[in-house]
């Protein structure tokens, strides 16, 4: 499947984020290729995952489009959503359809900018579909400019610069200023907000937290029990 079929199969669907971290219960391989079994058969089109070894798992139990990460923390530095060609090249030998990165303004290891890691790993991995998460308009439109394939506002309310930008109206200011297809990703965590935002004209829509974190959802229920 070419670059342009991905996409196309990627049109107005959900894509399920099936991610736990260490901390996590349900931080497990094995787990999270069942959670992307479940996804399928609710009806997902498509995967996020972390880490190779969690894509491997799902790939057993799934015929999907992944959007693939590593998440890595460096000492003392902000960016840890594939931040380096590293991660990046990790993801591409695994053979993922999509790998997604920190798109924001900030410096990655290596005191790379954004473009600087982009054009590396493009210039290695010319085939490879590149998806920038970013945290503002800005971010967005010079994330195209860049060369990513894909944009997605992730990142908004996350980086220290972007406390109060509304995901859906990233997504609307995004699909207007941007001339790559638009993932909406990021707190879409009803329903309701997803479909607003394939009406705002976002080519798909991530949803991760409401769907697979168990233990956020209970505590979400559990609070609001107790403030009654």
């Amino acid at each position: 499947m070419n670059s342009q079929e991905l996409l196309n199969q990627l049109q107005h669907s959900l894509i399920v984020s099936c991610q736990a971290l260490e901390d996590e219960p349900l931080h497990s391989s094995f787990i999270m290729s069942k959670m992307a079994l479940a996804a399928k058969l609710g009806g997902a089109a498509g995967i996020r995952a972390n880490t190779v070894e969690d894509i491997q798992a799902i790939k057993l139990e799934v015929n999907l489009p992944i959007i693939g990460i590593i998440k890595k923390d460096y000492p003392n530095e902000a960016v840890f959503i594939t931040p380096t060609i590293t991660e990046i090249s990790a993801l591409a030998e695994e053979g993922v359809d999509i790998i997604a990165l920190d798109g924001t303004d900030r410096m990655r290891p290596g005191h790379l900018t954004f473009k600087e890691l982009l054009s590396q790993a493009k210039q290695k991995y010319p085939e490879q579909l590149f998806m920038a998460d970013v945290s503002t308009l800005e971010e967005g439109v010079l994330a195209a400019e860049a060369g990513a394939d894909i944009v997605a506002p992730t990142l908004a309310g996350y980086t220290p610069y972007s406390h109060g930008v509304k995901p859906l109206e990233l997504v609307k200011q995004l699909v207007e200023k941007v001339n790559v297809p638009v993932i909406a990703e990021g707190n879409f965590d009803t329903p309701e907000k997803a479909k607003q935002a394939i009406e705002l004209g976002a080519h798909a829509v991530v949803v991760g937290s409401a769907i697979t974190r168990p233990m956020t959802i209970t505590e979400k229920f559990a609070t609001a029990i107790h403030h009654n």
